[in-house]
């Protein structure tokens, strides 16, 4: 008895501890390449220092949204205070905040992109914003957006 509650407990560990290990890309590009190559729609987080941690804490570091971001979307963070970017990262984050209309950080987009002749061209498919209720009514909403008809 206590040899399978040993297991049980490693397994339910090494769950937790691999939920948490989200991948976030931080290069556009690089991000767009996989969502093209994978066939699956971005999930574009807009953030900075000193905004709010209800989404990362009560959203994205729940098993629930691991499990659901690894078969549906390509996880891509754009913090809109990093220092340590290029300039040209920084300009290029801000135009995305604005030609995606977010107002007030943070925001989640969801987005398609290609790139064609080195022009990049997106579609977006909404966005969405912390909402209290826990993860399994925020990707219940994020599914409406990214599945309208099912």
């Amino acid at each position: 008895m206590t040899k399978k509650l040993l297991i049980l407990l490693f397994f339910l560990g090494s769950f937790f501890t691999h939920a948490q290990n989200l991948v976030w890309r931080t290069n556009m590009t690089d991000a767009i390449a996989i969502s093209n190559e994978q066939r699956k729609p971005m999930l574009i987080l807009f953030t900075a220092s000193g905004v709010g941690e209800n989404l990362q804490n009560e959203i994205f570091k729940t098993p629930d949204f691991a499990v659901w971001s690894r078969d549906n979307v390509i996880l891509v963070k754009l913090d809109l205070s990093d220092s340590a970017a290029s300039d040209g990262d920084k300009e290029q984050n801000i135009k995305l905040k604005n030609a995606f209309g977010v107002e007030e950080l943070p925001e989640v987009c969801f987005a398609l992109a290609s790139i064609r002749k080195n022009k990049t061209t997106f579609s977006a498919l909404g966005k969405i914003a912390y909402k209290p209720g826990g993860a399994k009514a925020w990707i219940a909403e994020s599914n409406a957006l990214l599945h309208p008809s099912e």
